[in-house]
């Protein structure tokens, strides 16, 4: 509105300076736009001063809003800060037990990476074990031993045997007739077994099943020739395996092998059936052993009834004694008996000096 006032002011004025010189009677017009345009001024000088009176509020109105809104942003800050620094401090604490179980995961994975290095090594020193002959009979019996050990007692087994026929058997069971004497063989052709993992064809395939059914019937053969021999070990021998899977392929694929290995009365065993066979074993020792202490016992029970026969006999002989004695105690008092009446006899009779009395006969009552 000041700015309408002033604009208007403004154009009075230039109208005043090109219409001056023309105009004689416009002097007095100018006068009163003169006037107005003092009362305009004064108009507008009250104007500025509200408008500054106005200003000075609305600059208090704002800067105390400002005030406000400064305070409460403020508070909402720190309201934010302290949210913000509790959230920061919790995922601080989680953080750090992530971390904690982190480094208790890596250390748990260091060790168990160890224990697959040392794993590995064991499994590439197996290999090479395996891969010779000579130690993977070594292997197989250190198995045998480990299984033989773990459950028979010591004199129920001995390793390393040399038979009448000069073969060498890898561990023999000490059994009571029957069945006697059980050998077990404990040099598995491996190699075979290998031939048939590794074949990548079906040809190979089929040269590696046939190599490998005819090792295990020259293996089943050579035991049943060198480790059954009437008179000296049982009627069969067993063959182990130091592998379940090769005792698996056999039952599963080569089951005329295994029928081969019955008829030889060579027992095919794993190391899980023969941990069962010896178990079988252990119980037919025990029982062996129970009968020969039932024999023991029966007869000790023998010799005791004699005993009791005997001492029986004794008691009836004292018995006697005893009743004899008590006749003979009887007799003694009956005599003893007779003597006081006869002595009581005696003290009754007066002798006189001139009388001569006649002594009565007692008789003679024993």
């Amino acid at each position: 509105m000041v700015l309408i006032l002033v604009v208007i002011l403004a154009f009075i004025n230039v109208y005043l300076l090109f219409f001056r010189k023309s105009d004689k009677n416009f002097s007095l017009l100018g006068n009163a736009f003169l006037q107005a345009q003092a009362e305009l001024a004064g108009r507008l000088s009250q104007l500025g001063e509200q408008q500054a009176l106005e200003q000075g509020k609305i600059a208090s109105a704002i800067n105390e809003q400002k005030l406000a809104m400064l305070k409460i942003m403020d508070e909402k800050l720190l309201a934010v800060t302290k949210s913000v620094g509790e959230g920061l401090q919790k995922n601080t604490e989680k953080t750090s037990e992530t971390l904690t179980d982190l480094r208790e995961r890596l250390a748990k994975i260091d060790v168990a990476q160890q224990k697959i290095s040392t794993l590995s090594e064991q499994v590439v020193s197996l290999q090479e074990v395996l891969s010779n002959k000579q130690a993977r009979g070594a292997f197989g019996e250190i198995q045998l031993n480990d299984l033989v050990t773990s459950i028979l007692p010591p004199n129920a087994y001995s390793f390393q045997v040399v038979l009448s026929n000069t073969k060498r058997a890898d561990c023999v069971l000490n059994l009571p007739n029957p069945p006697g004497t059980i050998v077990i063989d404990a040099k598995f052709p491996l190699e075979s077994y290998q031939a048939l993992r590794e074949a990548s064809n079906d040809r190979e395939k089929i040269e590696a099943e046939r190599f490998f059914r005819a090792s295990v019937l020259k293996h089943i053969k050579d035991i049943s020739e060198k480790y059954i021999i009437p008179g000296e070990t049982a009627e069969s021998a067993l063959m182990f395996l130091p592998s379940e899977a090769i005792y698996a392929e056999l039952h599963a694929h080569f089951t005329d092998v295994v029928e081969v290995s019955y008829r030889s009365k060579v027992w095919i065993v794993s190391p899980t059936t023969l941990m069962a066979t010896l178990n079988t074993v252990r119980a037919i020792l025990k029982d062996a052993k129970m009968r020969e202490q039932a024999g023991v016992i029966q007869k000790e029970v023998g010799i005791l009834v004699e005993d009791i026969e005997r001492l029986d006999s004794r008691v009836d002989n004292l018995s006697k004694h005893f009743k004899q004695a008590g006749e003979d105690i009887e007799n003694i008092k009956i005599s003893s008996s007779k003597i006081g009446r006869r002595i009581q006899k005696i003290e009754d009779i007066e002798l006189g000096e001139s009388a001569q009395v006649e002594v009565p006969k007692l008789a003679n009552d024993g």
